[in-house]
């Protein structure tokens, strides 16, 4: 049963945040896909990395609505708005996509509403991992993508939300989301509500529990990963799929949305096998998610089976790698990682 008093505020909070921040990034998405449109909606950061008007938007949308809702609240979020300072048309653009959706802000308060992600976490407070759009090149592709809210206190995440604009929630409804709450399970509900519109706050009382596969043989197994092999080492991946005895073909799918699938039990693992040397992930890729697949009965660890530690600020120091299952398998999988990256170092 969803808690009645438990976090739900905030769950309500995240719910209504995310609608508007899914109704921000569809416009823009189907703006793409139907328009040249963008050399002119996009940027790329200084690693390299694409970032859309959609995914200022979303952080600017989802950071408001936090900050007026619980004003001493701290959020670590992915974006910042220093090139819509520098790149004026792209600043105008994200501004009127957003007082689109929101009503009328100005662009010194959307750009400060962005640049209040930039805390850099920790234990000490209660604060909000958020990613406005985690999978930017799916979005861009068209394909999935997954706006990621997470809450942590003292170290612990304790709230979870991913709206999946593009997952399908049914044979006729496309648009997702799951949420958790920790001890609390995990449920998801339509993203488009009862067809006749985006779904509202209220929709939370028929949220739907979702639980985690129970498959047991890993002969019988299959898993998802990223679409990007830049994320995720896809032949490393494969040859721990083989040590298991996997033989059906992975899954590729941008995002969080894999946390989704391993939660409502479409799939039964998910490995992020690290490609490059010394990488280290962010927390706002895996917050979220991480708890959703937990409360549905799952587990999440590194690749060496070590629990994830959000204590230690914006990025997941402590760990290496991403491994999320249903429980069952996942011990023969941290084995068979293990195995697998001792033969390649």
């Amino acid at each position: 049963m969803i808690p009645q008093e438990k976090y739900r505020r905030e769950l309500e909070v995240a719910v209504e945040s995310a609608i508007y921040a899914s109704k921000l990034c569809m416009s823009v998405q189907k703006d793409f896909l139907n328009r040249d449109t963008k050399s002119s909606g996009t940027a790329n950061k200084n690693d390299t990395s694409p970032v859309t008007i959609a995914d200022f938007g979303a952080q600017a949308i989802i950071n408001m609505h936090i900050l007026e809702n619980f004003p001493s609240d701290r959020i670590v979020g992915e974006e910042n708005a220093s090139i819509l300072r520098d790149n004026r048309t792209l600043g105008r653009e994200v501004t009127n996509r957003v007082t689109s959706v929101i009503g009328n802000y100005s662009e010194t308060e959307i750009f400060k509403a962005i640049d209040r992600g930039n805390f850099e976490g920790g234990r000490s407070q209660r604060f909000w991992a958020i990613d406005p759009i985690d999978g930017t090149k799916g979005f861009l592709r068209g394909e999935q993508y997954a706006i990621a809210i997470g809450l942590i206190e003292e170290g612990q995440v304790v709230f979870g939300l991913l709206a999946c604009p593009n997952l399908k929630y049914s044979d006729t409804q496309t648009g997702y989301i799951a949420f958790a709450i920790r001890n609390h399970g995990a449920y998801s509900l339509p993203l488009m509500g009862d067809g006749s519109g985006m779904a509202k706050t209220n929709d939370i009382e028929s949220a739907s529990e979702i639980h985690v596969s129970q498959v047991e043989k890993p002969e019988e197994a299959w898993f998802v990963e990223s679409v990007e092999s830049a994320h995720s080492s896809h032949s490393e991946a494969a040859l721990i799929a083989e040590r298991l005895g996997i033989v059906k073909p992975p899954v590729r799918i941008d995002s969080q949305a894999k946390y989704a699938i391993v939660a409502r039990g479409d799939a039964p693992l998910y490995m992020r096998i690290p490609s490059k040397k010394g990488y280290i992930e962010n927390i706002w890729d895996h917050a979220a998610g991480s708890i959703i697949v937990e409360e549905a009965g799952g587990r999440v660890t590194d690749i060496f089976g070590r629990e994830l530690d959000f204590e230690l600020g914006r990025k997941l120091i402590n760990n290496k790698g991403i491994l999320a299952s249903n429980g069952k398998l996942h011990s023969a999988a941290v084995e068979s990682i293990s195995v697998v990256l001792n033969q390649h170092e």
